[in-house]
């Protein structure tokens, strides 16, 4: 737990956003005045009360998938061995993710720790953003009709193949980091 909570407010990221928060508050009290601020930290905890609901959840699916999931069945699938197939799966499966990043990334991070190579991993994640069929059909179809989102879904289609492809290319010329399990579980 300690070394987690080194890990974390020892970051160079976290103390460079703190200190940039901390900055960026003093200016906006220096220009705007208290409520400025009053109003903004007011808006803040509502999005760090949703969050702070969510992502741990979310976080929870994440370690249930990854001891529930065979490591043989990811490995086959999404494995380095699984080849042009693998690639194909996992764009099918981030284009029919639901959810946003916390639901994403999670599950990339459980499927990595499980087996699943970065290509797929990487096809996986770009059909999310690209090609996800939630938001096509939610948001992008009621709001602007279904012209342009066809367009764009068709013209993107070949770019998590072509983007597991690459990834497949720079993890021959890059050695991928070691896959670490989180502590206390098997994978």
């Amino acid at each position: 737990m300690k070394a987690a909570a080194r890990r974390i407010f020892g970051d160079t990221a976290f103390i460079v956003a703190v200190l940039a928060a901390i900055g960026l508050g003093t200016l906006v009290y220096i220009r705007l005045g208290g409520a400025a601020v009053w109003t903004a930290l007011r808006a803040d905890m509502r999005l760090f009360i949703e969050i702070g609901i969510l992502v741990p959840a979310v976080l929870l699916l994440s370690a249930f998938v990854q001891v529930m999931m065979p490591k043989s069945l990811i490995e086959r699938w999404l494995g380095a061995s699984s080849g042009f197939t693998g690639i194909v799966v996992a764009t099918l499966a981030g284009a029919l993710t639901p959810g946003g990043p916390f639901m994403a990334f999670p599950l990339v991070h459980a499927l990595y720790v499980a087996g699943a190579d970065w290509a797929p991993l990487i096809a996986y994640t770009t059909a999310w953003l690209l090609l996800s069929v939630m938001r096509t059909l939610l948001y992008e179809i009621p709001l602007i009709g279904v012209e342009l989102p066809t367009v764009r879904f068709v013209a993107c289609l070949v770019l998590p193949a072509v983007a597991g492809l690459s990834a497949r290319y720079i993890a021959r010329l890059y050695r991928p980091p070691p896959r670490k399990p989180e502590s206390g579980g098997e994978c």
